[in-house]
């Protein structure tokens, strides 16, 4: 049995490193809500500096950024945004934006590079012919990294081109980045050239960053004024807040250089796992930090592979009947990598010699 558990669920799941620990303990704080916060006004003025905004905020959560983000956009009831079918925003954040907000999400089918088509967005903006009888289109949404897509990245190229569909039509533009910082690493890009194109853009700090809590919004000055409004209005107007932002400016210092680290050792994951005959892996989908693999062979389901991978320690999701998901982040080494794979291949020989007992079983108990 490890003495440690390897926990390749999320890159959620990061415990905050020792520096982070110090900083938070000597933080300078004060009530943020009154804008008196000097860690928390130093932290966001870096975070817009770093995407090239006018202004940041930090919030607890990337549904919060992301909710906020798209009601500041969409202030009038019975507006509507077009984002991808399988975003995260439409599949994972409640539908807030619809039972808080009003908003209507006018979905587009994620191609499996996370992208949408082009001219599907054009299509999908409401003519203001119909505005007696439509939703009136405020807002595209755009997901980079496209987690439901295996982390996949959106391109520059592309990213501008919907901008520009936005400007054209008199749209806002948004960017869910949660892991925009991993995309900018992997395809070589600064990450304010990433998100130019882009109204507004939330970046989550507990992910590939590592820091233990909170997302930061940003945008231009007007739309951060109105999007702190949101956030007291939604219950996230904390207090001495530099406390958490001082663990994220030690996560945006000390771990964006490790991103591309995590990403080669997602590589090796997938390429052990290549060599595994019962799952199927695209190693060319490998573009970042995450790893989807199918089963090939039905006596292997997910949940049987995690169950038995946690009795080794090694702790994985489950994405779908058939799949399932490895995150790395900054936490796992390179032995953690050889043990998983080492793990992954017990697990599957003692999948398949209970399932072959039980056809024995079966097979004598009907002779």
């Amino acid at each position: 049995m490890a003495t440690k558990v390897v926990d390749l669920r999320s890159d959620t799941v990061t415990k905050p490193s020792e520096a982070m620990r110090a900083a938070m303990a000597a933080a300078d704080v004060d009530d943020d809500v009154l804008g008196a916060d000097p860690t928390a006004c130093r932290f966001e003025a870096e975070m817009a500096r770093i995407m090239c905004k006018e202004a940041a905020l930090f919030v607890p959560s990337g549904t919060m950024a992301n909710l906020i983000s798209v009601l500041a956009h969409c202030d009038a009831r019975g507006s509507e945004v077009i984002l991808g079918h399988d975003s995260h925003i439409h599949v994972y954040e409640h539908g807030g934006i619809s039972t808080l907000g009003g908003v209507h999400p006018r979905t587009v089918p994620n191609n499996p590079d996370g992208t949408m088509d082009v001219d599907r967005i054009v299509a999908a903006i409401r003519s203001t012919d119909g505005a007696l009888y439509y939703p009136t289109t405020r807002l595209i949404c755009l997901e980079n990294t496209h987690g439901n897509s295996g982390g996949k990245c959106l391109t520059v190229e592309y990213t501008d081109k919907v901008g520009e569909v936005a400007k054209a039509h008199g749209l806002k533009l948004h960017i869910d980045g949660a892991r925009i910082f991993n995309a900018s690493v992997a395809l070589g890009v600064p990450v304010d050239r990433l998100v130019r194109a882009a109204d507004s853009v939330s970046v989550c700090l507990s992910k590939g960053i590592g820091a233990p809590v909170g997302s930061v919004i940003v945008g231009s000055k007007a739309f951060i004024h109105k999007a702190k409004i949101l956030r007291k209005t939604l219950g996230g107007g904390m207090r001495q807040v530099g406390v958490l932002c001082a663990a994220a400016e030690v996560g945006v210092r000390d771990t964006l250089g490790k991103l591309a680290d995590d990403h080669r050792k997602a590589k090796v994951l997938a390429d052990g796992l290549k060599k595994i005959k019962q799952f199927t892996v695209d190693l060319t989908s490998v573009e970042t930090n995450m790893v989807f693999f199918d089963m090939a062979d039905p006596r292997i389901t997910p949940a049987k592979l995690c169950q038995a991978l946690k009795q080794r320690s090694v702790l994985a999701m489950p994405t779908s009947s058939k799949s399932v998901r490895f995150v790395v982040h900054y936490q796992i080494s390179d032995s953690d990598i050889q043990y998983t794979l080492k793990c992954i291949e017990e697990a599957v020989e003692e999948i398949l010699a209970c399932d072959a007992k039980s056809e024995r079983c079966s097979t004598n108990g009907t002779s």
